[in-house]
Order: C-alpha cells, then sequence, then structure tokens
C-alpha cells in the first residue's frame, strides 16, 4: 500500500508540476530521485546491482543516473543527435523545402479541393518520413500547401487541420522516437520501420485521409469562406535546385539498401547513414556556391542542431528513464501487473491502457514525447509481465502519442499552424479531433489484427 501510495502521489506531482511549465527534465529527474530515496529508505527495490554498488545508498542513486547518462549519450542519444542535426542542416540549405515543393506540385493539378487535401494528407505523412519535425514540417507546409488548399476553396482552419496532423505519425529511421522505440523493443530501426510500423501505418494513414475528407468538408459547408483567400509565398529558397530534393531522402535509401532487405552482406546504421548523408549534401553545396570556407563553415549547423538535441531530446529520455526507474523500485509496477493479472487483464487490454495512459498526457502536456519518453521504458517489464513481445506494447504507445498530440490546443504545432492561419487554436483542434479518434481506434485494431 505504501508503494502505491508513494508512486501516486508522486506521479501526481509530477504532471501537476509539467502542466504548470516547469522544465520537465527537472520535474521527471526530482520525481525520480525522490521515489528512488523511498525505495532506499524503506528497502522496497534494489537501485543497483550488489557488484556496481557505491557503498553509499545515496550515491547509488546518482552513481545510476550517471550510468544512463553514459549508456544514453552514446547509444539512442547518439542517433537521435545525428537525426536531428540532419533534419536541421536539410532545412537550413533549401533541401526539405526543394522536396516538398515537388511533392505538392503534383497535387495542384487537381480540381478537387477536398480530394486535394485529403491527398495532402498522405504527402505530408510521407514527407514527415524525411523531415521528422513535427513543427519544421508545418512551417514548410504553411508557406507551400496551406496557401494552395485556401485557393481551391477549402477553409483557412481546414487547412490548417490538415496541415496540423501531417507529422501525426512519427515514421521511420529518421525519427528520434522511432529510434527510442526499436531500440527498447531490441530491434534495430529499420526493422521496427518496415516490418512493424509501416503495416499499421498504411490502415492508419488512409483512415485519416479519408476521415480528412468528410469531415473539413461537412463542415465548410456550414462556413461563409468568402475572404479566405491568401498570397502564395514561393519565395524562400526559391534559388534551391531541384536535385536538392532528393538530399533528405538519402539516409532512409542508404538504410534500406544496406539492410537485410536487399544488400545483406553490407549493413549500415543510423548515424552513419546520417553522416553519409551530411557529407554528400556539403558536396553539393561545394558545387552550388563554389566557396569552401563558407560551405566548410555551415557545418556547425549539424553540430548546433545535435547539441539542441541533446539537451531537449536526450535530457528528457534520460530524465523519463529515471522517473521510470524511481517506480519501479518502490515497488509500484509490480504491484500494478498483479492487480491486472488477478482482475484477468490480458496483454490486449494491458496494451489498450498503457496507450490511454499515453494519450492523456499527450492531450493534457501537449506534448508526444514528454509521455513517451517518461513511460516508454516500462514497456518492456510490463510487456515481458504479460508474454506479450515488447515492440507490440511499445509501437501504439509510441504512434499514439503522435496522433493524440494533434488533440491538443497548447502543443506547437497547432500552435504554428493557428497562428499561421489567423484561426484560434482550439478551432483548428475541433477539426482534428474525429480524424484524430479515429486514428487511435485504428490503431489499436491493425496492431492486434496484424500482430
Amino acid at each position: 500500500m505504501f508503494s502505491i501510495l508513494a508512486a501516486l502521489i508522486v506521479t501526481l506531482a509530477v504532471g501537476f508540476f509539467i502542466l504548470k511549465k516547469y522544465k520537465p527534465q527537472t520535474v521527471l529527474l526530482t520525481g525520480g530521485i525522490l521515489l528512488m530515496v523511498l525505495a532506499s529508505l524503506f528497502n522496497t527495490g534494489d537501485i543497483l546491482a550488489e557488484a556496481d554498488r557505491t557503498g553509499f545508498w545515496l550515491f547509488d542513486i546518482f552513481e545510476y543516473i550517471k550510468t544512463i547518462f553514459a549508456d544514453d549519450a552514446s547509444g539512442t542519444g547518439l542517433i537521435i543527435m545525428a537525426v536531428g542535426g540532419f533534419a536541421i542542416y536539410m532545412d537550413k540549405i533549401g533541401a526539405s523545402s526543394a522536396m516538398v515543393s515537388i511533392c505538392i506540385n503534383p497535387l495542384k493539378r487537381l480540381n478537387a479541393p477536398y480530394l486535394v487535401l485529403s491527398l495532402s494528407y498522405v504527402v505530408g505523412q510521407f514527407l514527415n518520413i524525411f523531415i521528422p519535425s513535427a513543427a519544421g514540417l508545418s512551417v514548410l507546409l504553411m508557406a507551400t500547401l496551406y496557401p494552395v488548399l485556401v485557393e481551391l476553396g477549402v477553409s483557412r482552419v481546414a487547412a490548417a487541420a490538415l496541415v496540423g496532423t501531417a507529422s501525426c505519425l512519427d515514421l521511420g529511421p529518421a525519427s528520434g522516437a522511432s529510434n527510442q522505440a526499436a531500440l527498447t523493443a531490441g530491434m534495430e530501426p529499420m526493422e521496427y520501420f518496415i516490418q512493424y510500423q509501416m503495416p499499421v501505418a498504411a490502415v492508419v494513414v488512409v483512415t485519416i485521409a479519408v476521415l480528412h475528407y468528410f469531415v473539413q468538408k461537412t463542415l465548410d459547408r456550414k462556413m461563409d469562406l468568402s475572404g479566405e483567400r491568401v498570397e502564395i509565398d514561393s519565395k524562400k529558397h526559391e534559388d534551391v535546385p531541384k536535385i536538392y530534393a532528393i538530399l533528405p531522402l538519402l539516409p532512409l535509401i542508404f538504410l534500406f539498401v544496406f539492410s537485410k532487405l536487399v544488400i545483406s552482406w553490407i549493413q549500415m546504421n543510423v548515424i552513419t547513414a546520417m553522416l553519409l548523408g551530411v557529407t554528400i549534401a556539403l558536396i553539393f553545396e561545394l558545387i552550388r556556391k563554389r566557396d569552401v570556407k563558407e560551405v566548410f563553415k555551415s557545418i556547425q549547423i549539424f553540430f548546433d542542431g545535435m547539441g539542441s538535441q541533446f539537451a531537449t531530446i536526450v535530457t528528457l529520455i534520460v530524465s523519463g528513464e529515471i522517473f521510470a526507474k524511481g517506480l519501479m523500485s518502490i515497488g509500484a509496477i509490480d504491484i500494478i501487473i498483479d492487480a491486472c493479472k488477478e482482475t484477468g487483464f490480458g496483454p490486449i487490454p494491458m496494451t489498450i491502457v498503457m496507450v490511454l495512459i499515453i494519450t492523456v498526457c499527450s492531450i493534457v502536456m501537449g506534448s508526444g514525447n514528454a509521455p513517451f519518453y517518461a513511460f516508454v521504458a516500462l514497456a518492456p517489464t510490463v510487456a515481458t509481465a504479460f508474454g506479450a513481445p515488447a515492440v507490440l506494447m511499445i509501437m501504439p504507445m509510441q504512434l499514439g502519442s503522435g496522433i493524440a498530440r494533434c488533440l491538443s490546443p497548447i502543443t506547437s504545432v497547432i500552435v504554428v499552424v493557428s497562428d499561421g492561419a489567423g484561426v484560434f487554436s482550439m478551432d483548428v483542434v475541433k477539426r482534428t479531433a474525429i480524424p484524430m479518434v479515429g486514428a487511435l481506434i485504428a490503431l489499436m485494431a491493425s496492431t492486434f489484427l496484424f500482430f
């Protein structure tokens, strides 16, 4: 009873302070350390294995934190830093804009506004595989796709809702969350993407596209669409060669070709693919600008991007793992698992429960990453206890967190598109609600059906 009470009080306090906009990393770290202190004082669980102990229980807690920082910085963290640095570099040199422009041009030729809107979601989600930043992709789409949709006759709020959900699924090895999910599940990111994410994503993407078509068309009929037109901004990166559109695709191409699926005798990991992609981009920049000093200097954009990913995402992952360790060391997770077993919960109901927790937290916090990184470390323990593969719990948690993020009026991507469209974020969320709820249902149904 003490374990559950302590875990509940600390968890509620953590949620409260995060809602109040306190720094999530500090809040999670504090919560995790407090739980580990209680676990040590009341002897409810071990912090370190006996061979790794320092000789003093309080130092053991900080020894554990040091170990987690070292492991994550050299493993998952380095992958996320390389991915983030690559994405930022692609944006700065205009390669992301070039790819978006080429992908959107065919849609302009269709004379069916809501069909274009529906297909635009599919294009946006495809682009998100190579441009894993939700806010970054939304800015690009607001400058390129949004004016096209409004010019065709779609309302500003409908177009904003479409753009706001274009990145709701964090797919592929370019996504930091996907890499974390894959490594936590004990598999390679490309294997996770192709064997697990892609079959489920195919169902979810179609579901969202169809729901957007009917929801936005139905709600727009009730609106006065006069005065909705906007000017198309085509000046940004207009001098970037179209060949640059291939650059954001290179890492995924490398990872696919040099894998067990194609060329099995050569293996490539995510970090190598990103570094190779940046090197090729530098060569492109040298050929285009013919200014060696300026191009060499531009590599700092990649390094700064890596640093920003460490400061934001990697530290959040570490903090989430420490909080999860606190919950496990206090004994709360074991008690919850045992209670669920006694009530007859199987792996499917337990997965639904975990996804619902993530969903509520994502909506309330306005972030998909924060709750996912906070809870993903628990998934293997819970899944193993119920005799289910960890990936079948981790994947819906990971994809569900991104979907739920688009139901929050305070999440960055919704705020960005709302501001760009000149509408209230709550109005945008009203337009995303049905597609995203449908996506969550499709996500769970397809996961259980396929696996």
